[in-house]
């Protein structure tokens, strides 16, 4: 049954209480005037209809328990259930930060060992895990490339970030929070950074590059190494933003590609819930040469005890509260663990095998702007749907309609109309197939009556809106 589930404030008559408040054992404290606020027009509502309200607003909510989530450059593969028995144990849960390692060598062990599982998968040498997600890791690495280029006394002229122009946006963004000045580099036809375009701007203002590998487009940048050594021989870093680094699991170790500092996104390569599902994770692994400016504290085993080393003088401090997001960091533990190293390599085999039957399926429907092979995820636009009317906002809006959560569209930006397409492992045939079938038929629809696309969608729960106005104008709270 589907609801037209009414706001909090519109259900009953206000007079319902749901929580009895205890009485005053202290007596009243009388507050000044300015502390006051009256006028305050809160739902009255019995605890059976907040229950029943947020109850039915769930069975609206779509993820990667009802169906495939086809977010590119997001790996939204499905969270096994194991996980989160794991985190839910007694020991974990009733943990707290402040108790002391004595009382907390279980989780402390769950630390170190993640973070030597890391350094076992990238080839890398040292680990935090401090930082709360991918931007937090591109930001902690460039922090430490700062300081690595203060050490040498070179701080104010290597003022440079080279950033391809398909990265992530927050690639700049966490460069420009560093006080790094952007310079955006070129991908080719084939859609990969060569040697050639790098080259131009390499100088002694250069601190270093970010590079995200495979990229955006679903790519492999196959020239990296060469990339790498450049940047290094004029005396830059190399960032690589490990946000698809799970094509590469069990068949490429980072570290040999030329990368002196990566992020893992825990919450995409390794399976914990993310986006409205839960919080991220963003380690950062380095090579052994800037290790000594990782984040304090970091676990070590000492003497058949774990602890945590505040020593390092030289690091870029404290970036989290505590220690990181430790159930994140428990659950990836555990999916690694339950994979063992011959499953992370099929997970990286199926997630490329996946994408590229969808890419061999759709390419006789959609357009294909790169000819190089797929990694983990394909790109199409909408260049043969246009002619039609029909733009890439009407193909997803359709999808909808459908029954799946659309693409990412319109990313990476040097795409016009792009839908960027990541399965992940985690689908079978089957539900690649059902995905295919309903693109396969919004494709001939486009062609049939376009109108059909550009009015969608009509089964949801609510029709199109004015995308532009909700984002420039947003609503953000109820009329009373």
């Amino acid at each position: 049954m589907i609801y037209e589930e009414p706001l909090l404030w519109e259900i009953g008559d206000g007079q319902g209480v749901g929580f009895s408040i205890p009485g005053c054992e202290t007596g009243k404290t009388i507050l000044k005037s300015k502390h006051k606020r009256r006028g305050f027009k809160l739902p009255g509502l019995s605890e059976p209809e907040v229950s029943r309200h947020f109850t039915r607003l769930s069975t609206w909510n779509y993820g990667v328990d009802t169906n495939i989530y086809p977010l590119g450059s997001c790996t939204m593969k499905y969270n096994p259930k194991l996980n989160e028995k794991v985190a839910s144990l007694k020991g974990f849960t009733n943990c707290h930060p402040l108790q002391g390692n004595d009382l907390s060598q279980g989780c402390l062990e769950v630390l170190f060992k993640t973070g030597e599982l890391l350094k076992e998968i990238t080839g890398m040498d040292d680990v935090t895990l401090q930082p709360a997600a991918g931007a937090h890791g591109e930001l902690v690495s460039l922090m430490m490339f700062k300081k690595f280029h203060r050490d040498n006394g070179e701080e104010k002229i290597r003022d440079t970030i080279l950033i391809p122009d398909s990265a992530h946006g927050t690639n700049p963004a966490s460069a420009s929070l560093c006080g790094f000045k952007i310079q955006v580099v070129k991908s080719n036809i084939d859609g990969v950074l060569t040697v050639e375009e790098v080259s131009k701007y390499l100088g002694s203002n250069i601190a270093g590059i970010m590079i995200t590998n495979p990229n955006t487009l679903g790519i492999f940048e196959k020239n990296i190494r060469d990339i790498s050594e450049l940047v290094h021989r004029c005396g830059g870093l190399v960032y690589g933003d490990g946000a698809n680094l799970n094509p590469l699991l069990g068949k490429v170790k980072v570290a040999d590609t030329g990368v002196d500092a990566m992020h893992i996104n825990l919450h995409k390569t390794f399976s914990t819930p993310h986006g409205g599902g839960g919080p991220g994770a963003g380690p950062v692994c380095v090579k052994r040469h800037i290790s000594k400016y990782l984040p304090n504290p970091k676990v070590v085993f000492n003497s058949g005890k774990y602890t945590f080393d505040y020593s390092c003088k030289e690091s870029i401090g404290r970036v989290h509260g505590f220690y990181g997001n430790f159930s994140v960091i428990l659950k990836a533990y555990t999916y690694i663990l339950s994979m063992g190293r011959d499953g992370l390599k099929k997970v990286g085999e199926y997630s490329v095998l996946n994408a590229n039957y969808i890419r061999f399926r759709l390419k006789n429907y959609y357009h294909l702007p790169y000819n190089a092979d797929s990694m983990h995820e394909v790109l199409f636009n909408d260049e043969n749907q246009k002619k039609f009317g029909v733009s890439t906002l009407d193909i997803a809006k359709r999808l909808e309609d459908k029954g799946f959560h659309p693409p990412t569209i319109y990313f990476p930006l040097v795409v016009t109309g792009s839908m960027l397409i990541e399965p992940t492992e985690s689908e079978s045939r089957t539900s690649l197939d059902n995905f295919i079938k309903a693109m396969v038929s919004i494709s001939k629809e486009a062609k049939e009556d376009g109108n059909i696309l550009v009015n969608s969608p009509k089964n949801c729960k609510c029709e199109r809106v004015d995308e532009t106005l909700a984002a420039r104008k947003p609503i953000l709270k109820g009329e009373f």
